[in-house]
């Protein structure tokens, strides 16, 4: 679609999005928003497609634009009819009273870096007993993991790979803007275990920016770089598109509508 096009479908009003809060039973003591958004064509009757997003506050709007640039994409019969859950991170307290953003009150003491950057099952079961029960109430989804995707961008990007990794039953689709595959919690190992352990039937859309972050937990670029590379070496159905920006949703949200595509081809 012509980029002029799609500026023209960003300023076209969208539905307010409706975010409620989840007190999670699997990190106790946290509380989160999320919400749902029912694309196009949606036939309640029939098993639709999922999209999950980490930090879902940052696609709903800002760089990305995910439910207005995806329900033209179902429009145009590109993507199948699906259902977007956008999920914030935990944070510990009891109520939220202000949408969730990158910058949260003081007072609540976020679990985000535990929730993503921890490589282990934990998140993805908070999803499945937690979350998606709540989507299948808005509407039936499909049980093809082929048509189950999962999103995040930084932290929320190797979160996204690793629910996959672990429970590639539940998601067949990962897409990683500027993830990081970085020692925050020990996420530096992927490229090895990609490398030594069993195939996943995952498909992964990688991006990342020659600019990013470069710290003690590790090189963003380098890493996203090694994943790559891993992925190659065994073969994976994946695509990693690199450009000069840093890190933040600047890069992926040039090329969202283009990776969406590739994904659900």
């Amino acid at each position: 679609m012509k980029h002029w096009l799609f500026s023209l479908l960003l300023a076209l009003p969208l539905h307010a999005i409706e975010w409620r809060t989840l007190q999670s039973t699997t990190f106790p003591g946290t509380i989160r928003q999320y919400a749902f958004h029912r694309s196009p064509k949606l036939d309640a009757k029939k098993p639709a497609a999922l999209m999950v997003f980490q930090d879902g506050h940052s696609y709903v709007a800002g760089d990305f634009h995910a439910p207005k640039i995806i329900d033209q994409l179902v429009n145009e019969g590109v993507l199948p009819p699906m259902i977007l859950v956008f999920v914030n991170p935990g944070v510990f307290g009891t109520e939220l009273k202000q949408p969730q953003g990158w910058n949260s009150p003081k007072e609540l003491r976020s679990n985000r870096s535990f929730e993503y950057d921890t490589l282990s099952p934990q998140y993805v079961q908070m999803l499945e007993k937690e979350i998606l029960p709540l989507a299948e109430k808005e509407q039936t989804i499909s049980k093809d993991p082929a048509q189950r995707a999962i999103c995040g961008i930084s932290s929320g990007g190797i979160c996204a790979f690793t629910a996959a990794w672990e429970r590639p039953d539940l998601f067949g689709k990962v897409m990683s803007h500027v993830g990081s595959f970085t020692n925050i919690r020990g996420g530096h190992v992927y490229p090895a275990l990609v490398r030594k352990q069993p195939i996943r039937p995952i498909r992964i859309f990688l991006q990342d920016g020659s600019n990013d972050l470069d710290n003690e937990h590790g090189n963003w670029f380098l890493a996203n770089q090694e994943m790559a590379a891993a992925l190659k070496f065994r073969k994976y159905d994946f695509q990693f598109v690199t450009d000069d920006t840093g890190h933040g949703g600047k890069g992926g949200g040039k090329i969202f509508a283009e990776s969406l595509r590739w994904l659900w081809r």
